[in-house]
């Protein structure tokens, strides 16, 4: 006869026991990574501050020096900073260009990438490895070591700016797109199929009406990111306001308030822009609460 004690019900002391067994070996694994952790983190310090021209704890004291000269410049010359935030204010248009076209562009590649690596709704299941490792090469390259290479290339300019955040953000969203994708249904895929639709077809009216608003949302939150992309881009000659930043930071004292007015309008579109996305990410999350809470109480 089959032993069937082996498959009893385990009592409530030795579930605890196991319980606290468990618990003792996470605890114990979570303080060995965090040791490593604290390691390599003071071994690379150690590195990077040797290496340093000064040491870090020399000039620790220093930090808010640069900060305080520019507020102090500011502060004398802040009558003049309306002047300059005008004065700035199509060079801020134009790194918003940068970033929305960007981000555009890399969607939709980025959509088309997803598409392609996801099983169940890629035409060429065998290149779905390949696709992947494409959108892993386009998110692992920095934009800017691309903008680099593609400033050599074209020259300066808002362009090159464009391509390389362009190439990132395929990466970045298509991976984040294909994640989406894995939790869409199949069904209107497979009854579109069946109706001799092309693959096109079944992707534009099976797929993309599912994950549509959770694409929208993350193009969104990427959107914010290519505009600090953008403005960093514009140190390397990419064009923006990064560019007027750069210049104005290289003058030294004296031109600190039209740093500080390039700052001040840094940080009002990014807000702005934030609250924008963050309100229309919401809005297509939950959906419209007010006209439901109306629709409930009529």
């Amino acid at each position: 006869m089959a032993d069937l004690t082996s498959h009893a019900p385990k009592s409530a002391d030795e579930i605890r026991e196991t319980y606290t067994e468990l618990t003792r070996r996470k605890r114990l694994y979570g303080g060995v990574l965090l040791v490593l952790f604290v390691a390599l983190m003071a071994a690379g310090f150690r590195t990077a501050d040797d290496r340093n021209a000064g040491s870090f704890y020399d000039g620790f004291h220093r930090i808010l020096d640069y900060p305080a000269e520019v507020l102090a410049e500011a502060g004398e010359k802040a009558a003049q900073l309306p002047g300059h935030m005008v004065h700035f204010f199509p060079a801020l248009i134009e790194t918003l260009n940068i970033a929305g076209a960007a981000t555009l562009i890399g969607a939709i590649f980025g959509t088309l990438l997803s598409l392609l690596a996801t099983r169940g709704m890629a035409p060429w299941p065998r290149l779905i490895p390949l696709f992947r490792r494409i959108m892993d090469i386009c998110r692992a390259i920095p934009e800017i070591v691309i903008a680099l290479v593609l400033i050599f290339v074209l020259g300066g300019g808002p362009v090159p700016a464009m391509i390389a955040i362009a190439i990132h953000t395929a990466g970045a969203l298509g991976k984040l797109f294909s994640e989406v994708n894995e939790n869409a249904s199949l069904k209107p895929v497979e009854g579109l199929n069946s109706t001799g639709a092309s693959w096109a077809q079944r992707m534009w009216l099976g797929v993309i009406p599912q994950v549509g608003p959770n694409y929208v949302s993350y193009a969104l939150l990427r959107f914010e990111i290519n505009i600090r992309a953008s403005a960093i881009l514009g140190f390397v000659g990419a064009g923006g306001i990064g560019y007027e930043l750069k210049n104005a930071m290289s003058w030294g004292q004296g031109r600190y308030d039209e740093a500080a007015a390039i700052f001040i309008l840094l940080f009002a579109s990014i807000v702005v822009v934030d609250q924008i996305s963050g309100a229309m990410r919401d809005r297509l999350t939950h959906g419209k609460r007010t006209s439901t809470r109306k629709g409930a109480t009529a």
